[in-house]
């Protein structure tokens, strides 16, 4: 797959995550780029993912081109204009978190109810594996028993999304009607649910203020209530959410190896989870 060559300075950066920047067309609305910093062939199996999942129809941004600036690698994607994520939404809208949390759960539901071809993706357990091999932070008997508790999990061929933040989840609204989109689709896989749920708890529960108010444009206690409404849709009103959020804590704990993958960095806030639990 040979990238065609751009030049940036017809773009404005508009965000910037763990892998790369983000960046607009200045002229024409309807185009937007994903630039990485680093592991390019991050980019191409992004592009590749990217197509797969569109093609799917799961709801998400239509791929374009493999491109470069000379120097770095990226995507371009047709642009959602008029687009904001549902962490956005609740930092600007305080008031609607509980209303954001439940359509952000309906989406979810809506993404873990779909059947995939199991040819086309890869199993989330593998994708863990792999990452758990090439993490640095934990000792091999810890490493064991990560592996031990993966493996008993269920098995599944429904979508996972394998980075759901709810600032991965956007919307465009139109004569206030709200059409959804997942977006950063760079670890989509299949496979139980719950892998997929952990992020969500881990972004609304165990993060710092300082942290939520940077990444997320909210206060923990605005995390807390999007958390508590997105369980009650997600799981129902007769189920209980005490037991849900011990289960669903555990899973979040491994959501670590995604982070530390990412960030280079050993997150002992995140591992003490991982103690308390599975590597007790």
């Amino acid at each position: 797959m040979e990238p065609i060559k751009i030049n940036l300075a017809d773009y404005d950066l508009v965000g910037e995550g763990a892998n790369g920047c983000s960046y607009n067309h200045k002229t024409d609305s309807s185009i937007m780029l994903k630039m990485y910093f680093r592991n390019f062939d991050a980019a191409v199996k992004e592009l590749e993912l990217a197509q797969k999942v569109y093609a799917a129809g799961i709801p998400s941004p239509e791929p374009g081109d493999l491109i470069t600036d000379g120097e770095r690698l990226g995507i371009r994607f047709r642009r959602i204009e008029g687009k904001k994520s549902y962490s956005r939404a609740c930092g600007d809208n305080p008031e609607r978190t509980e209303e954001y949390a439940r359509e952000f759960a309906q989406l979810c539901k809506k993404l873990h109810a779909t059947h995939v071809d199991t040819t086309q993706f890869e199993n989330v357990k593998d994708r863990l594996y792999a990452m758990l091999a090439d993490n640095p932070f934990f000792t091999d008997a810890e490493k064991d028993k990560l592996r031990a508790f993966i493996a008993a999990a269920p098995d599944a061929d429904t979508a996972i999304h394998g980075d759901l933040q709810f600032s991965n989840g956007i919307f465009v609204e139109q004569n206030g009607v709200r059409k959804p989109y997942f977006i950063d689709m760079g670890d989509f896989c299949y496979g139980y649910p719950m892998f997929d749920l952990g992020m969500v708890y881990l972004c609304c529960k165990l993060n710092g203020e300082e942290w939520t108010q940077t990444q997320y444009h909210m206060s923990n206690a605005t995390a807390a209530r999007f958390w508590d409404a997105f369980a009650r849709e997600y799981f129902g009103p007769d189920a209980d959410l005490n037991e849900i959020e011990k289960t669903v804590r555990i899973y979040a704990g491994l959501k670590v190896l995604i982070i530390e993958r990412d960030t280079h960095f050993k997150l002992p806030e995140f591992h003490a989870v991982l103690e308390e639990t599975i590597l007790k």
